[in-house]
């Protein structure tokens, strides 16, 4: 009984320890068996940029600038003579377009037809006096004549009447020129305009009484429009100013706005510098002219909408020939005036560049680069030149 006891204990860590072995021996064997996984050599695809292709090619210089339009010629039209107002155009109204020569108002002139039947009675007496006096000088003349007196001399100026004379063609031409004023006040009652405009503004109405130089309207030219802009200094050299008193005009501008998410052109020039800087900006101020504004001269227009007064439009000046030019966008320099190209090997080069003009969004390159080259334009932490690339072209650069 306890042999099969002592068996029986024997067996209890004997067949433990033989299933261990027998599993370590067949995890050897399965590791031995295993085959080692092939090496792959991994490739590097580079980094994925974009790009565009560079073109060198003639440029010209442009200046933006913004401003605000502005009529040309614009004027407080007044009352010549006093009176009430008689007469009113139907177009005498804020926003009324008249031609040059097209009645605006009229003062009653009764008053004023009076004063000439009156001068040009005061007139006809001055003319009958200077008759007048004419004959009583040449009758004390003939009868100087007659007198006999030894030595008796030349007549003096008051036996003649010299000074009933003098004062009686004074006074005929007092008389002329009181009918004359009388003729132009009267000619003053009907208010005309002086150029082709348009009432900006309207201060009297039928009936009202006005004074001599009481304001009427503001009156504004509507054949050009002008446009006051400040520059730097460093832009006028860029761009032709006509000289005073020349024919020549200046440099051609594009005039544009944004309406309802389109924009609207309209050609200008440079007309003239106002020859001065101001004190506190430090800028210059230049006018341009634009011609039509609103568009009556013109049969074919590009479109209807007028370059009203009060408008705000930017202007794009054209500047002077350049020659050959690479343009690449501000966003595409990198610190240190460089910038990053994708070379024949799509790796990354750093190249200096040098920068003639810097225009809104975009730089005009003299120096540094070729047309035809790869432009980088993604960002790149921690570039280095022979950095491989994967470059993704967007187009040609414009």
């Amino acid at each position: 009984m306890n042999e099969i006891n002592s068996k029986k204990n024997h067996l209890k860590w004997v067949l433990p320890l033989l299933i261990l072995l027998i599993a370590v021996f067949g995890a050897i064997t399965l590791v031995k068996s295993r085959k080692a996984p092939e090496k792959k050599s991994q490739i590097n695809p580079g980094l994925l940029v974009e790009t565009i292709i560079v073109v060198r090619q003639t440029e010209r210089a442009s200046v933006h600038a913004t401003g605000t339009a502005e009529p040309q010629q614009e004027i407080s039209v007044v009352a010549e003579v006093t009176g009430k107002l008689s007469w009113v155009s139907p177009a005498f109204v804020e926003g009324g377009f008249f031609r040059k020569g097209d009645k605006l108002l009229e003062i009653d002139p009764r008053d004023y037809r009076l004063a000439i039947q009156k001068t040009e009675a005061d007139l006809a007496r001055a003319r009958t006096g200077l008759q007048t006096e004419e004959e009583q000088s040449g009758i004390a003349l003939r009868e100087w004549k007659q007198i006999e007196l030894p030595d008796k001399g030349m007549p003096g100026a008051l036996v003649l009447r010299k000074p009933q004379l003098v004062s009686a063609k004074a006074d005929l031409a007092a008389a002329q020129a009181n009918l004359d004023l009388a003729r132009l006040n009267l000619e003053r009652t009907s208010i005309f305009a002086p150029f082709n405009g348009r009432l900006r503004s309207k201060k009297v109405d039928l009936g009202e009484y006005v004074r001599s130089g009481y304001p009427l309207a503001m009156f504004a030219g509507t054949d050009q429009a002008e446009i006051i802009v400040p520059l730097p200094l460093a832009d006028l050299s860029w761009i032709e100013i006509p000289s005073t008193g020349s024919d020549k005009k200046g440099a051609r501008c594009i005039v544009s706005t944004l309406i309802n998410d389109k924009r609207y052109h309209w050609q200008g020039t440079v007309a003239r510098t106002f020859g001065e800087i101001d004190s506190a900006s430090r800028m210059a101020k230049i006018a341009i002219s634009v011609d039509d504004p609103y568009k009556f001269k013109q049969q074919k227009a590009e479109h209807d909408i007028p370059l009203v007064n009060g408008l705000f439009v930017d202007i794009e000046i054209e500047g002077a020939n350049l020659g050959q030019m690479v343009i690449i966008p501000r966003s595409a320099l990198r610190e240190g005036n460089v910038v990053w190209l994708a070379d024949e090997n799509d790796q990354l080069e750093i190249r200096p560049i040098h920068i003639l003009r810097r225009q809104q969004q975009r730089l005009l390159i003299d120096q540094g680069l070729q047309g035809g080259e790869r432009l980088i334009l993604t960002n790149i932490s921690g570039a280095a030149t022979g950095l491989k690339l994967r470059p993704q072209n967007k187009g040609i650069q414009q």
